[in-house]
């Protein structure tokens, strides 16, 4: 039998990597969970409602483009949130989950060859794993620009040279940042665009964690594209339910895009989409235009971000996110500081090492941080943070 070698060479993903190297060791303590982002605040109660009352909808099969209430209620939110007017019809596609959306958009939108050579696929180091993999499945060659202190946490594509940007064919870039919870802001985003216009790529706007911040509201690309009269097919831009809502479960998610971008991912996903059944549709219509559920969830959140500030205050290093729900800690080896900590204390965290690849000079830039996510209950993640202050800094 004869198999693709495109994904041969893959390393572990990150939790069965996590798995594999803590499981079999026993826990110092009772089990605190601050590894996946899985929001565990409560979603809005009337979410059941709304589905029971829509149970008939299961059964019919779903429209892949959606319900034209469901991609209403995506253009009402974006022009809230963001001052920017959609066309329901020809900007918004539907998501099962925005992970869908992240991969497949490059099977849409990505060209088989820039300028006779083969595409480059531009994304942060560390990043989310999706990206190298749509990268990978077009053919593309997945460069990684590494996102450290010195650069803000985010990816400074524009230090790249002429010869990988004349090849490039679109970026991938997370704004709040996961794992660092760095906030892109209008210059980062103007400055981003005009990169994408002077050589003639995609930017691929990964907005997930957006509504989850300290204090003001994270720039948009959208809005920076509208300030500077962009190219409307220059973004691709992606949102979800899972953390604005705590309904990773629904799986609803939407990518806004021009025109020509937005009947490219339809045409794909009549073939390989997996629509949202309808009584899901109408609940994720009805929570994407409630914001009262949002706004406690970010109150809870910013509890969090106080608390992590308190206990981790002066831990020499310790920087509190700007956004997003995860802290990037630095240690000397993230790998032993988690295992370290998960035989002394029972605190679960994520070597940082695992969401990241080598740079050109052979250094990962993850390998000096854990990533500690502050999704469980407040009591745990008080808990846990005290844990790691004590276990990994001696820091009071």
């Amino acid at each position: 039998m004869n198999f693709p070698e495109r994904f041969s060479n893959l390393p572990a993903y990150a939790f069965p990597r996590l798995r594999a190297l803590l499981d079999h060791h026993t826990p110092g303590g009772d089990v605190v969970h601050m590894t996946i982002g899985e929001p565990k605040h409560a979603f809005p109660a009337w979410v059941t409602d709304v589905i029971s009352e829509n149970t008939g909808g299961f059964n019919s099969y779903p429209p892949n483009e959606g319900t034209p209430e469901l991609r209403q209620a995506f253009c009402d939110w974006v022009a809230r949130r963001y001052d920017v007017t959609l066309d329901a019809e020809t900007n918004v596609l539907p998501l099962n989950g925005s992970r869908e959306g992240l991969y497949n958009v490059a099977m849409a939108l990505c060209p088989e060859s820039k300028n006779g050579q083969r595409p480059v696929v531009l994304m942060p180091n560390p990043f989310y794993q999706v990206y190298m993999l749509a990268a990978i499945s077009v053919g593309a060659e997945p460069v990684f620009v590494s996102a450290t202190e010195a650069s803000g946490h985010l990816p400074d594509y524009t230090s790249l040279p002429a010869e990988v940007l004349a090849r490039t064919v679109a970026c991938y870039i997370c704004s709040p940042a996961n794992p660092q919870g760095a906030v892109a802001d209008h210059a980062y985003w103007s400055d981003l665009i005009a990169l994408a216009e002077q050589h003639d790529f995609q930017i691929f706007a990964d907005e997930c964690y957006s509504e989850i911040y300290r204090d003001a509201p994270p720039v948009g690309v959208l809005q920076v594209a509208r300030d500077v009269g962009a190219d409307p097919e220059r973004v691709v831009a992606f949102h979800s339910l899972s953390k604005r809502s705590n309904l990773p479960g629904l799986r609803s998610g939407f990518v806004v895009a021009g025109p020509q971008s937005t009947a490219r991912m339809r045409q794909l996903r009549m073939y390989t989409g997996a629509p949202l059944p309808l009584p899901l549709q109408a609940a994720a219509a009805a929570v994407w235009a409630d914001e009262a559920h949002v706004e406690d969830n970010r109150a809870q959140y910013r509890e969090k971000y106080d608390m992590a500030d308190r206990i981790l205050g002066n831990v020499p290093g310790y920087k509190g996110p700007e956004a997003g729900f995860f802290l990037w800690l630095p240690v000397e080896d993230g790998e032993a500081a988690a295992l370290s900590l998960w035989q002394a204390t029972g605190v679960r965290v994520l070597p940082g090492a695992y969401l990241s690849q080598n740079d050109a000079s052979g250094v990962n830039p993850g390998k000096g941080y854990i990533r500690v996510a502050l999704v469980a209950p407040k009591p745990d993640v008080e808990r846990g943070l005290t844990a790691i202050r004590d276990h990994l800094y001696g820091t009071q």
